[in-house]
């Protein structure tokens, strides 16, 4: 076999196999930059929803929740909370309502912290979270609750 198989043939093989996926991570890289406008909802993006992710970044939200796959997973995802729980009508309320709530104080579970927001930065959470469920994901995460 060493008689077929050359250096040569094997630096060729080393750069053409460079170059090849070279020119592959261009393409994709192309198609990326090519299609994420449309998918990243960035049109909708306003004022309360910058707000409402200086919320989420301030307190820390995705050392226990993760948001679009991104984050911890020891609480639940919440790309798709504003579809769960009620959509335009019911959300914000809800919200609210679960904010206040904090701790809930189930014996053997670990509990949300009570971050005290005021009724604005609950609105502007609400707005970021109703934002980042319009983003075209491929239908991550895969099943409803997250």
């Amino acid at each position: 076999m060493s008689e077929t198989f050359t250096k040569s043939m094997a630096r060729n093989i080393y750069f053409g196999g460079s170059v090849f996926f070279f020119l592959v991570l261009l393409a994709l890289t192309y198609h990326t930059e090519q299609t994420l406008p449309e998918r990243s909802n960035e049109s909708e993006m306003n004022e309360s929803v910058v707000r409402g992710k200086a919320v989420w970044e301030n307190n820390n939200c995705i050392g226990c929740h993760s948001l679009l796959g991104e984050g911890a997973y020891f609480a639940p995802e919440l790309g798709n909370v504003f579809t769960r729980r009620g959509e335009d009508a019911a959300f914000k309320p809800f919200l609210h309502a679960w904010m206040k709530a904090q701790p809930l104080g189930i014996p053997g579970r670990r509990a949300m912290p009570q971050f005290n927001l005021t009724e604005q930065e609950v609105d502007d959470m609400a707005e970021f979270l109703k934002w980042t469920s319009k983003i075209d994901t491929n239908d991550w995460p895969p099943n409803k609750e997250g």
